[in-house]
C-alpha cells in the first residue's frame, strides 16, 4: 500500500472518531438555549470532521497512475522499517507528554517555549540564537491571542511568579 494511502486511511480513521464525538456526545451535551442557534459549540468540529472524511477519500480512491511499479519510492519498505526516525518520533511524543504535565506548574509562556526549543533541536535545528527567538516571540504571541483578544485566562508564568 502505498504510503499516502496509508496515512489517508489513518487520518480517515482520526476524523471518524472525531465525527463521532462531535455529532453524538457533544449533541447530547448541548443546553436547551442552545439547541435554536445558528452556530453551535460542535459546529465547527461537526464540518471538520466531514472535510476531514471527504479529503481522506478523495486521496484513498485515487487511481494509481500508470507509472507505479514495484520499487516506487512512495511504498512502504518492511525490509528498511528500522531505517525510519522512530527515535525522533518518540521523543515528540515525550516532550508533548512533558509540555501536558508541565503546562500548570511553570505555566504557558515558559512550557510552550521550551516544547519548541527542544522540539526544533529534536527536528534538528541546530542555529540555537534563532530557535530560541523564535520560541520566546511564539509562545508570547499565543499568550497575547489567547489570554487578551479571546479572554481566556492562561497562567503565563510559573507558581511562583
Amino acid at each position: 500500500m502505498p504510503l499516502d494511502r496509508a496515512i489517508a486511511g489513518i487520518f480517515i480513521l482520526i476524523c471518524l472518531i472525531y465525527g463521532y464525538t462531535a455529532f453524538v456526545p457533544m449533541e447530547e451535551g448541548l443546553l436547551p438555549f442552545e439547541l435554536n442557534m445558528t452556530f453551535l459549540p460542535n459546529t465547527m468540529p461537526k464540518w471538520l470532521s466531514v472535510l476531514g472524511i471527504v479529503i481522506g477519500l478523495v486521496i484513498v480512491l485515487q487511481p494509481r497512475y500508470e507509472g507505479a511499479s514495484d520499487s516506487d519510492p512512495n511504498e512502504i519498505d518492511q525490509k528498511k522499517l528500522l531505517q525510519y526516525k522512530f527515535s525522533q518520533a518518540l521523543f515528540l511524543l515525550g516532550l508533548m507528554l512533558a509540555y501536558a504535565l508541565l503546562l500548570r506548574p511553570i505555566g504557558f509562556v515558559t512550557t510552550t517555549t521550551l516544547f519548541l526549543a527542544f522540539g526544533g533541536i529534536i527536528l534538528g535545528e541546530r542555529r540555537l540564537v534563532i530557535l530560541v527567538s523564535i520560541s520566546v516571540f511564539t509562545s508570547l504571541v499565543l499568550w497575547y491571542l489567547v489570554q487578551e483578544v479571546l479572554g481566556i485566562f492562561l497562567r503565563p508564568w510559573p507558581w511562583f511568579f
